[in-house]
């Protein structure tokens, strides 16, 4: 789906929360309206960087950028707005949403160590060779949340802290990760 296509759903989802699965569960429901929050946010303030900006525009070549998410997922919130800014204004790039719980399920053929962790970034030439993964979270991030739950510490801090360094971050490692990957 397309990334407007994307929004829809999520509008569906919260206003019909008990015709989608598994939005009928008040967890699920509660992450999901938090997270549109987050990602409106980002859709209005977050400004790809001029490293990026630059880098994303000289391709010219078509690339199919696919995003593996789900409207719950709280790393998405912040991860899909993002790089929907940092490809929206090249023609060259399609950018696509896939569901991870809905057919075709592409997420079994990128698993992190074993798990469905989203969201995750595949980004494929024309002809449908994968050129990188990303995901699910910025490095950094990743070693904070290893650190974390290796330290037992309750689910909610650690989405606590992870809520934290998002906002501090603002995008730049994903943009760091991006640029060093493409280049």
């Amino acid at each position: 789906m397309t990334f407007q296509e994307y929004l829809d759903y999520f509008e569906q989802i919260l206003a019909s929360p008990q015709d989608f699965d598994p939005y009928q569960d008040e967890e699920y429901l509660s992450y999901t309206k938090l997270n549109w929050a987050r990602m409106n946010r980002w859709l209005k303030r977050f400004e790809p960087n001029d490293t990026i900006k630059n880098l994303v525009s000289s391709i010219t070549e078509p690339q199919h950028w696919i995003l593996i998410t789900e409207p719950w997922c709280g790393d998405a919130a912040h991860s899909a707005a993002q790089l929907y800014q940092i490809v929206r204004n090249n023609p060259n790039i399609d950018f696509d949403i896939e569901l991870r719980d809905s057919a075709p399920f592409l997420i079994d053929d990128y698993l992190t160590d074993g798990s469905k962790s989203i969201p995750k970034l595949v980004i494929r030439n024309d002809v449908g060779h994968d050129k990188l993964i990303w995901g699910p979270r910025p490095a950094k991030l990743q070693e904070l949340f290893l650190q974390l739950k290796a330290e037992g510490k309750a689910f909610e801090e650690i989405k606590e802290a992870m809520q934290k360094w998002y906002n501090d971050d603002k995008g730049d490692a994903l943009q760091e990760e991006l640029v060093a990957a493409l280049s």
